[in-house]
């Protein structure tokens, strides 16, 4: 979601004009789905109340293909029933300082509030994926990544369940796992207040 402002006269204009205007300007890497009217004030980010992550893994020996650049591939099996009862010590309000980038906790407030997390295997365009779920109010930053890292060491049998317990008290990134590759990330949704956000007339 982006927001900007709009002069009275472009606010009465139909949404499949606004789609096919910013289709022409847009680059093919970006396209946009819907378009909202939104009151005066409104920002994308600070009004949000929660965002969700996904974040896809392909723990198998063969190689992904249509997927490749949207999974991290282990080439091997991963325990998701371990790896989601280990998650379950993420959900509330926490200190995740030990789940991001030192450098950009310094000085900062690191609490945030994890309000679900969930594991999944499914399939996409043919090829299975392990796809990991959370939902927050923020994120700190390689947050989510830092997250998955950690909870692979669990997944792949290197560390007990209650060792991301212990790296969420410890608030230190040196005592949790790995920062997972940013090719698995997705920025999968976020959720507005009721009522704020009217989607325009076709």
């Amino acid at each position: 979601y982006v927001s900007f402002s709009a002069r009275d006269e472009e606010l009465d204009i139909a949404a499949r004009r606004w789609l096919r205007a910013m289709d022409a300007l847009l680059p093919r890497s970006i396209a946009v789905q819907e378009v909202f009217h939104a009151p005066e004030g409104f920002s994308a980010r600070f009004d949000a109340l929660a965002r969700t992550y996904v974040y896809r893994i392909a723990d198998r020996p063969n190689r992904p293909v249509l997927t490749r650049d949207r999974v991290w591939w282990l080439r091997y099996p991963l325990d998701d029933a371990a790896m989601a009862r280990a998650a379950a010590c993420l959900v509330g309000e926490h200190d995740f300082k030990s789940f991001c980038k030192a450098s950009s906790a310094e000085g900062k407030p690191t609490c945030r509030n994890v309000m679900g997390v969930g594991f999944e295997r499914g399939c996409e365009l043919g090829e299975d994926v392990l796809s990991f779920t959370i939902t927050g109010n923020a994120f700190l930053h390689s947050m989510v990544r830092t997250i998955v890292g950690t909870l692979v060491e669990v997944g792949s049998h290197r560390r007990d369940e209650s060792w991301v317990a212990e790296a969420l008290a410890a608030c230190d990134r040196a005592a949790a796992g790995p920062t997972a590759p940013a090719d698995g990330l997705v920025f999968a949704g976020v959720a507005y207040p009721d009522g704020l956000l009217t989607p325009l007339s076709i």
